[in-house]
């Protein structure tokens, strides 16, 4: 055989293990709906920060305190969310789990809600380049952000229980609603979720 012609079927002969590589490794991807419920791992998962976050902002806005703040004041109270520290034994974004919780709050209609620190810091920066930059007929001045009247804060954590092929996975989410100006706690709530993972035998 010639060398032309050994270059040619060790060339086609790689093109066709890499074609069959490709294709053992490309994964098969189906689309299903934003809202619909998957459980993959059992580990903390989008479901579980809307349904918690859902659930735990209803029961806030549920209890005395609103109402007696809204009386008093004649003016609907103004929110922020703090820190929601993860306590818990696996890695979960409490990013997205403070955003769930703001837009259960915003969307409620029933409190303002407050820019979050980073934001404010951002919003500063642009107020003073409005001050150096912009014209004073459309720059905004600084000294009239409207402070917050409660901040809400949490953490989540886990206790882990395994016994062979079964894992019982618990949860337990703590909120509390604070009093910006007095630190008393007008609100606390808490969520508890269990899951029960069975994993399967390996088949050859």
């Amino acid at each position: 055989m010639s060398k032309a012609r050994q270059s040619m079927v060790w060339v086609t002969g790689l093109a066709v293990v890499l074609a069959l590589s490709s294709c053992a490794t490309t994964p098969k991807i189906t689309r299903t709906g934003a809202d619909e419920q998957i459980d993959l791992s059992g580990n903390w998962n989008d479901t579980d920060s809307q349904l918690v976050s859902q659930e735990m902002i209803q029961d806030a806005l549920g209890r005395p305190w609103l109402d007696d703040f809204t009386t008093a004041k004649k003016n609907k109270p103004r929110v922020i969310v703090g820190q929601v520290m993860n306590k818990s034994h696996e890695h979960i974004n409490t990013e997205t789990f403070v955003k769930d919780l703001e837009r259960e709050l915003t969307n409620s209609g029933r409190v303002k809600f407050v820019a979050s620190k980073e934001q404010r810091n951002e919003l500063r920066e642009e107020r003073m380049d409005q001050a150096q930059n912009a014209s004073m007929s459309t720059a905004k001045s600084m000294g009239k952000e409207v402070g917050a009247d409660y901040m809400v804060k949490g953490q989540i954590n886990t206790i882990l229980d395994a016994a062979g092929k079964m894992q019982l996975k618990y949860y337990q989410i703590e909120l509390e609603l604070i009093d910006v100006e007095s630190n008393e706690k007008v609100w606390i709530g808490q969520k508890k979720i269990k899951k029960v993972v069975q994993q399967r035998g390996s088949k050859f």
